[in-house]
């Protein structure tokens, strides 16, 4: 009777022996993510710490940007109006004054 007593005592010895390691390498799995997640925290933290101001700064950059674009297409839409303009007038200089210098060239010819 005391042999099955020790022996039953060494087999829930040997299975709470197993828990406690299964156990201990939980308590290692855990403390390594933890430490992974904080190592992450850290990363994000840095990373969009200054997130804000960044974002304001290029919003900044980006109202300046159209401004000079707004000024630029006006500089542009003058310079497609004075190109119409000269084109017009070469239009009507070759419509006109074309004509009467081969008139008068060939009445000189004549």
């Amino acid at each position: 009777m005391v042999i099955v007593v020790v022996v039953i005592n060494t087999l829930i010895s040997l299975v709470l022996l197993y828990v406690a390691w299964q156990v201990w390498q939980l308590k290692q799995k855990i403390a390594f993510i933890g430490d992974r997640l904080a190592e992450y925290e850290r990363c994000s933290y840095d990373l969009l710490y200054k997130a804000p101001e960044n974002i304001y700064l290029g919003q900044s950059s980006i109202q300046l940007l159209r401004q000079s674009n707004q000024s630029l297409r006006v500089q542009i839409q003058q310079i497609q109006q004075m190109i119409g303009i000269l084109l017009l007038g070469r239009r009507t200089w070759l419509r006109y004054f074309r004509k009467t210098d081969s008139f008068s060239r060939r009445k000189s010819v004549n």
